[in-house]
């Protein structure tokens, strides 16, 4: 290997800011790619190749980990199928499947008010209570979706009248919410075991959708621009962004890196702009603006987080 790219990578992985920017860029690329494949490659198979690539490119590495805390895998095997269905098998599908219908600027949108369900799920599921400042963010954060949905006409919100693929987005971040409070329950494996389990679980869960939807005839048809879809999703938002998220917050830690999720918007706005012509509208602006600074209020809030795991896997 060169000697300028090992010292390269040996300064990359000392700069936890820059990893956890370019894990919010990824993520938001595959926001903005599953909405470019919509019509040309089916949801499910997206999905469904994405987690298997992800797992078979992961495995070597996985290997002797896996080996060694498969007893603990196997004695919290419940919850593990919980987890990988919540967080694997049904929202990034859903993500994708609500993208054949809505923008993926705001699909992005959508997914940036993901924070603060979590913490509504992680009080559900555990009594975890909020603070009268974090109650306030989530409140605002809220009305920036509202505003987003109802592009910018709140009296369309009376009609409840939402796009089909804003309600699949909208359930997927719930669903998420959900798996990223669960991961308070997770076993005390390594975290290389417990991606390859989740991403392996995930797909075998997700097989008879898959098989489902190819019944239908809505199969994948391979040419240059579905193979590179595949290969993106598969390498990028999964692997490379866990490796960096993950270094990111052994640097930092996870309190500090929660923020970097808020760059999701603003990185899938740009990308949806440049890259598939859609219109920037005041209503996204608005939403946006409210978006983030509820979630600036939350995040800020005073008082001891309770450590949830919730990045351990994102979009």
């Amino acid at each position: 290997m060169p000697v300028q790219v090992t010292r390269f990578g040996q300064w990359l992985y000392g700069q936890a800011y820059l990893l956890l920017t370019l894990t919010t860029l990824f993520w938001a690329g595959n926001i903005v790619l599953g909405r470019f494949v919509a019509g040309e490659v089916p949801p499910v198979a997206l999905a469904f190749v994405r987690w298997g690539g992800a797992f078979l490119i992961l495995l070597p590495f996985a290997w002797r980990h896996l080996k060694r805390d498969w007893p603990e895998i196997r004695r919290h095997m419940p919850m593990m199928l919980v987890i990988s269905f919540t967080g694997i098998t049904s929202y990034n599908t859903m993500v994708y499947f609500g993208l054949q219908y809505t923008g993926a600027l705001t699909g992005v949108l959508l997914q940036s008010s993901q924070p603060l369900v979590i913490a509504l799920a992680v009080f559900v599921l555990f009594k975890e209570r909020l603070s009268a400042r974090q109650a306030i963010g989530i409140l605002v954060s809220l009305s920036g979706v509202a505003v987003i949905i109802s592009q910018g006409d709140i009296s369309r919100l009376l009609s409840i009248r939402f796009n089909l693929g804003d309600i699949i987005i909208l359930g997927a971040v719930a669903l998420y919410g959900f798996y990223s409070a669960l991961l308070r329950k997770r076993p005390a494996i390594h975290w290389i075991s417990f991606l390859a389990t989740t991403f392996l679980l995930g797909d075998i869960l997700l097989l008879p959708f898959f098989l489902w939807e190819v019944s239908t005839g809505y199969v994948l048809k391979f040419n240059v621009v579905t193979v590179a879809a595949c290969l993106y999703v598969a390498v990028v938002p999964s692997l490379i962004a866990y490796a960096f998220f993950n270094r990111g917050v052994e640097l930092i830690g996870a309190n500090r890196a929660g923020p970097f999720f808020h760059l999701m918007p603003l990185f899938g706005a740009l990308m949806a702009v440049l890259f598939l012509g859609e219109q920037f509208k005041m209503f996204h602006a608005v939403g946006m603006v409210a978006i983030l600074s509820g979630v600036a209020l939350a995040s800020t809030a005073g008082g001891r987080r309770k450590k949830t795991g919730s990045g351990a896997n994102s979009s």
